[in-house]
């Protein structure tokens, strides 16, 4: 089927490389960026740290030697975290063949600047063919093959379709959508609303308020993204709507884990060491906010969110300012 280098061992990656190998025909290479991981993952067969419980078939093969694993791939699959994406890329790019796929799967805007991931990689390696797959896909269930669905977009067909199928089982359905800015959007964004749904959980409010949040979070990621020139049916899709309940909503979502300790009084700072890993909403909060005003665009949850971040605000406060803003229109209309 496919020869794939999956580049990054963190939870994300290595439950893609696990999905892969277990699809008949696909030879699966991964690649961890430190030597302790390669240690760790070759030794157990299994990340122990960050996918416990999920082994490792055989036929990945673990390998520190990243060039040969592109050199030798048809495919890679980026799954670095946001931050460090185009670092990772300028590293490969010499290794990166002309017209050689690459699948970006981290959900993230560049904050200095504010480009999509997407676009951060064809900066630095310009001659590969980019792609972005997303949606409501906690590595957790992926790799226990729990079914989940997920969207792919890329700059033509062939390239979407062939990367569908490579990735297509009976446990992962993939969906293509040639809206490759509005998916990239939705991955990033979403993460900034679940960062205050997890506020409010630890502030103790309820159903109504999670409710609240989940969809006026979706009308600001809808607004800013048409107005960036995003497809407006793409939001209500997988890589809008469903990942935005997703990790709004899952034990697994580490933005909402680290809103609800917040809520609960921990600083922003306190509540990323507990967590102990990246939590991409905090980086893509000040970018979102700043892609706003150049949009002309106001976004009330996320600048509320900013201000608990990065102003000392305090969360019970940013949620009462939100409750108190003028009343406007639900939805944009001609009638009123």
């Amino acid at each position: 089927m496919a020869k794939v280098c999956v580049l990054g061992a963190g939870s994300w990656g290595t439950a893609l490389a696990v999905h892969l190998a277990r699809k008949e025909g696909n030879e699966v290479f991964l690649c961890s960026m430190t030597d302790k991981d390669f240690e760790k993952i070759s030794k157990d067969r299994e990340n122990t740290s960050a996918l416990p419980g999920v082994k490792i078939p055989e036929n990945v093969k673990i390998n520190h030697d990243i060039e040969e694993s592109i050199k030798a791939s048809d495919m890679i699959v980026l799954a670095v975290a946001s931050l460090y994406v185009r670092e990772t890329s300028a590293k490969i790019s010499s290794f990166v063949k002309e017209g050689q796929i690459i699948v970006e799967v981290a959900k993230g805007i560049e904050e200095d600047s504010l480009k999509m991931l997407y676009e951060v990689i064809e900066d630095e390696i310009p001659q590969a063919n980019v792609a972005i797959l997303s949606g409501p896909t906690h590595a957790e269930e992926v790799g226990r093959e729990i079914p989940t669905t997920c969207v792919v977009g890329a700059k033509d067909k062939e390239t979407a379709e062939y990367i569908r199928e490579v990735f297509m089982t009976d446990s992962l359905r993939v969906y293509i959508n040639p809206d490759m800015l509005g998916i990239a959007l939705g991955g990033a964004l979403k993460n900034v609303i679940a960062l205050a749904a997890g506020i409010a959980d630890g502030l103790g409010y309820g159903d109504n308020s999670k409710a609240a949040l989940i969809t006026r979070g979706m009308s600001e990621i809808m607004r800013l993204g048409v107005k960036m020139g995003a497809e407006e049916s793409t939001f209500a899709g997988l890589s809008g709507m469903g990942d935005l309940i997703v990790t709004c909503e899952s034990r697994h979502s580490r933005n909402r884990r680290a809103g609800f300790l917040i809520g609960e009084g921990m600083t922003p700072q306190e509540a990323m060491t507990e967590v102990d890993m990246v939590v991409e909403g905090v980086y893509a909060a000040r970018s979102a906010k700043r892609l706003a005003k150049e949009h002309g665009e106001e976004l009330p949850i996320v600048n509320e969110v900013v201000k608990v971040l990065f102003e000392n605000k305090d969360p019970g406060e940013a949620v009462k300012d939100l409750m108190l803003r003028d009343t406007v229109l639900e939805v944009r209309s001609q009638d009123y």
